[in-house]
């Protein structure tokens, strides 16, 4: 496998612990026990990372006492720097330690490093942090919970936040290429971490390591071999290894077999020690007539003293096999865990972790993999033929549910310039990828991202054959053709790796605007097939190319939206945590200390968005950028800092700084926006609409982001209409009981609390909202966290609301405003009252967010590379939605219906005042219902109406009584201010509605 160091990097971290016992109860710093005989003198957890000196962590232990002690059954227990689980361990089997004797405990192995530590006296999987942690010494093996238990016998905190820890504080903190080691080689112990300890490049002691016997004179040192853990050979070659021992205070006189031993193995080339302090060496021979198998050869080294030491070198005499036959039919291989040796062509190499191999001309058996993963290094290049022996490993990356056949611990004899490897031509979608796991391939079908969340720190692209869609975006949940879709997509999709193991020093794969969008597509791909974890903590198959890609820019972004037109543009934008209060505690405006609410709780660990000014200024610059190219008359907004007013002002001020004008206004806030650090509000365009009444919310327990309304009337036509914004339960970190775990349908968590959610929306909160408006044309937006076809949605839509995206959407491509898995889904929608479908003329989603990876947004210090570029792509990672409504006059032109006869006027010569009448009668077959009104038009400058019951467009009307039946007839009269005395003339028009 070759995703190495990514594999264990969530980061592979150090966390050591000594021992505490009288730590006040409750509290969380220091703690101390009584000096112990055994104490831990040394920890180290940048084994394997970057930058290593070492390939594993290590735990030491040593006796500091004057006798011996017997540590059998203890264990030492890692936690994190601030954690309270103790379960990663591991238990001392039968072993006593003499007066200065070391204890070397081997941990995880990571794979940078450059040395093997000496023989551990035990082997764990332990697996520490390389900067901050905890380590406890237990006398026993079970797991603890507190570590101020009477059986810890020695705690080390270990790096600056680690707690508890021993005394004053815990240790100053180590690197990856550095160990906390206790003073004076163990013997230091005043149970304070802080003093007792020193980082420094790690030194490793075993139990066979000279002994430092505390405070008193050293007693007899031990003989100290040097052997080769392992040595590996193939059938029918003769290979061997050295051997060595020292004592430096006796003579190394003896070397001999006394376990283990056939017929072909023994030891030759012996040279005895001449004096103290010198080596005695000799070589472990193996014959080529050694069949294949291990033999675990036990090596003794005697000294003038009657001391003596052993070592165990463990023979691997491999078989000659082809890789198809190490692979073998199964998900296993056949010769796990024995030492074999093959032949193939180099197809791919990568830089200190290995190299793919390949048989040019494979079996034909489709069921067996033609191509095998060396975990090792080499100097032969790509195209050599190699000849390699190591052992076969089955290699579970993290995350993964299978395994993944590798040779590790390779020797590699090249054998020149191999015949050339062929691609196999392949159709992602209809393939197993498995059966060409390390193999050369081409896919023949253009490839299409459908995922870059992780390109900027791992390199990936997710790829499939079309455009991946969520299950549940397109059928109800549960069902045969859900279950169909989710089988469909999880065999069609491989991830493009970028041929590295670490974060990319320059983003890959960048193309046409700095950018590569799901959707854009790649073809001729061709590479190596790997196995390994990806980004979101999974495992899944991976092309390691050999060809360079090169992306087409199928599509295409958009400056702006495109929706058909209407009188009213209403638009939905989730703005994803757009705070002018920072996560350093300052805010928009240079003042510091300040913070978020999330309830009664204000701090900036409650603050998310920006960081910082800088990032924040180009956070918000590609917000109004987006609201900028929108252009809708209304919108609502998700995810923005819930302070009052203060944040959705602020945008509101750079949005119109942006235009040159005085174009938008906010919605004053609702009584309620809920107990989150984010709400939804609302901005709009005075010059369209006006507010009817104030902005309402639905405070009901069951929302702690509140829906928010508010009811417009468009100022052409008097048409009302009400806006709804909503931001449901989200669908992670399950809880809330029955209903709300993650079921495995594809909804995720609090399910159960979003349909509740859906529920009081339809049934309570809009009613509300109709009854306040006298008008029953309604439209909900927002982020419901819940795709097309889920349950929340389903409940809207059996309610009587229209979901808008499957009506003009959904019949030409897939709606979507959100990627997630590699996956393409609609989690924002516009849902229409029955009243107002008929007057949506069109609805669009603007693919400026959804697609872009999120290495261009404006986060800095995320990647190597800053591609941050001030436009609005990006600018969250949802898609606006947006409606085209055209609203219907609330008033109706009806003077083709009526007659209308106007008298003359009479003055009264004291009050200037001009009177008179006019007559409606209704002239059609059917009785015009009302309210009507009489409407004077186009009267002289000059002249008003005294009696007038309103305006409409500058003009006065007056409202006639009662409902008009045909034949029937109204009159009114009529009374002008006319101090000019000019004639009184007007156009008259009679209009069925309210303005």
């Amino acid at each position: 496998m070759t995703y190495r160091a990514s594999d264990r990097a969530s980061p592979h971290l150090p966390v050591r612990l000594t021992v505490l016992a009288a730590l006040l109860a409750g509290l969380s710093g220091a703690a101390c026990a009584a000096p112990g005989p055994v104490v831990i003198s040394q920890a180290y957890g940048g084994g394997g990372n970057g930058g290593a000196t070492y390939k594993n962590d290590f735990i030491e232990l040593f006796n500091r006492s004057a006798e011996a002690v017997n540590i059998s059954g203890w264990s030492v227990q890692y936690a994190s720097a601030a954690g309270n689980s103790w379960t990663n361990k591991t238990v001392i089997g039968d072993v006593t330690l003499q007066p200065g004797q070391y204890y070397l405990i081997q941990g995880a192995a990571g794979s940078g490093g450059s040395d093997a530590l000496p023989t551990p006296d035990l082997s764990g999987t332990i697996n520490l942090s390389g900067t901050a942690g905890k380590v406890v010494l237990v006398n026993g093996a079970a797991t603890i919970t507190d570590p101020r238990a009477t059986s810890v016998v020695d705690l080390v905190g270990f790096g600056t936040t680690a707690t508890p820890f021993e005394g004053s504080g815990p240790t100053a903190a180590p690197t990856n290429a550095t160990a906390v080691l206790r003073n004076g080689g163990g013997c230091n112990d005043s149970d304070d971490n802080a003093a007792d300890f020193a980082v420094g490049a790690p030194s490793p002691r075993n139990s066979g390591s000279a002994r430092n016997v505390c405070g008193g004179a050293p007693g007899p040192q031990p003989i100290v071999p040097s052997c080769p853990a392992t040595v590996a050979g193939s059938a029918g070659s003769a290979f061997g290894a050295p051997l060595s021992a020292k004592d430096q205070d006796s003579i190394v006189d003896g070397i001999s077999i006394t376990g283990g031993a056939v017929a072909g193995i023994g030891l030759v080339d012996i040279v005895r020690a001449n004096a103290a302090g010198q080596s005695a060496t000799a070589t472990l021979a193996v014959g080529a007539g050694v069949a294949a198998g291990t033999y675990p050869v036990v090596v003794t080294f005697t000294n003038d003293a009657g001391q003596s030491a052993s070592c165990t070198v463990s023979v691997a005499v491999s078989g000659q096999l082809s890789i198809m036959q190490i692979q073998g039919s199964g998900s296993a291989s056949p010769y796990a865990n024995t030492v074999q040796t093959t032949t193939g062509v180099i197809t791919k190499k990568f830089s200190g972790t290995g190299f793919f191999i390949q048989d040019p001309n494979g079996d034909g058996d489709p069921t067996t993999s033609d191509g095998l993963y060396v975990y090792d290094t080499t100097s032969a290049n790509v195209g050599d033929l190699v000849r390699v022996t190591g052992t076969i490993s089955e290699y579970k990356p993290s995350g993964a549910t299978r395994t993944y056949t590798e040779l590790t611990k390779a020797t590699v004899q090249n054998l020149g310039a191999g015949p050339a490897v062929v691609p196999a031509n392949i159709e992602l979608g209809s393939e197993d990828l498995g059966r060409y796991e390390g193999m050369l391939v081409r896919f023949v079908n253009p490839l299409t991202v459908n995922g870059n969340n992780y390109l900027g720190d791992r390199g990936e692209l997710i790829l499939s054959n079309g455009r991946r869609e969520t299950p549940t975006n397109r059928y109800r949940p549960g069902t045969p053709e859900a279950l169909a879709l989710a089988a469909d997509n999880a065999r069609n999709m491989v991830v493009l790796d970028d041929n590295i193991f670490v974060t990319p020093e320059h983003i890959p794969y960048l193309g046409e605007g700095g950018t590569v969008r799901s959707g854009d597509t790649v073809t001729g791909l061709t590479g190596v097939i790997d196995f390994g974890s990806t980004g979101g903590s999974g495992a899944w198959y991976k092309l390691q190319p050999s060809e360079t890609p090169v992306f087409s820019r199928t599509n295409v972004r958009l400056d702006k939206p495109q929706v058909a037109a209407g009188n009213v543009k209403v638009a939905s934008a989730n703005v994803l945590n757009f705070f002018t209060t920072f996560t350093n505690g300052a805010d928009a405006w240079g003042n510091t200390n300040r913070g978020c609410t999330v309830g009664g709780s204000t701090s900036k660990s409650n603050c998310r968005g920006a960081d910082n000014l800088a990032e924040f200024q180009r956070q918000r610059d590609k917000i109004v950028n987006e609201l900028k190219a929108i252009d809708a008359d209304a919108v609502g907004l998700m995810e923005i800092e819930n302070n009052g007013d203060t944040t959705v002002s602020y945008l509101v001020d750079a949005l119109n700084k942006a235009i040159g004008g005085t174009v938008y206004a906010y919605v004053p806030k609702p009584p309620a926006t809920g107990t989150d650090a984010i709400r939804v509000a609302m901005i709009y365009k005075p010059a369209v609409l006006s507010l009817v009444g104030g902005a309402m919310s639905d405070a009901d327990a069951v929302n702690n982001r509140p829906p928010m309304a508010q009811t417009f009337k468009l100022n052409a036509n008097g048409a009302k209409f009400s806006l709804v914004v909503n931001h449901l339960k989200s669908k992670g970190s399950c809880g809330g009981g029955t209903g709300n775990t993650d079921s495995g349908d594809g909804q995720g968590c609090w399910n159960a609390t979003r349909v509740q959610q859906a529920l009081q929306l339809a049934n309570v909160f809009i009613p509300k909202v109709v009854a306040a408006a006298g008008d029953p044309d309604v439209l909900a937006v927002g982020d419901f966290n819940s795709y097309g076809h889920e349950d929340p949605i389903a409940a809207l839509t059996s309610l009587g609301m229209v979901n808008e995206l499957e009506r003009f959407v959904r019949p030409s491509t897939i709606p979507y405003s959100y990627v997630f898995d590699g996956m393409s889904g609609y989690l924002d929608h516009a849902l229409a009252s029955a009243s107002l479908d008929g007057q949506v003329t069109g609805v669009t989603e603007w693919h400026n967010n959804a697609d872009e990876p999120p290495a261009i947004d404006y986060n800095t210090g995320d990647t190597n590379d800053d591609p941050y570029v001030n436009n609005a792509f990006r600018a969250s990672d949802h898609d606006p939605v947006v409606v085209s409504l055209n609203l219907a006059p609330a008033a109706a032109d009806v003077t083709g219906s009526v007659k209308i006869v106007r008298s003359g006027y009479t003055i009264n010569r004291f009050t200037a005042k001009y009177a008179g009448t006019v007559t409606v009668t209704n002239t059609g077959s059917a009785a015009l219902t009302g309210p009507l009104q009489y409407v004077l038009q186009d009267l002289p400058a000059g002249v008003t109406l005294d009696n007038k019951s309103g305006e409409q467009g500058g003009a006065p009307y007056v409202t006639l009584p009662g409902t008009l039946a045909p034949g029937a007839s109204v009159t009114l009269g009529l009374s002008f201010s006319n101090p000019n005395k000019v004639a009184v003339t007007y156009a008259a028009k009679l209009y069925n509605g309210t303005f």
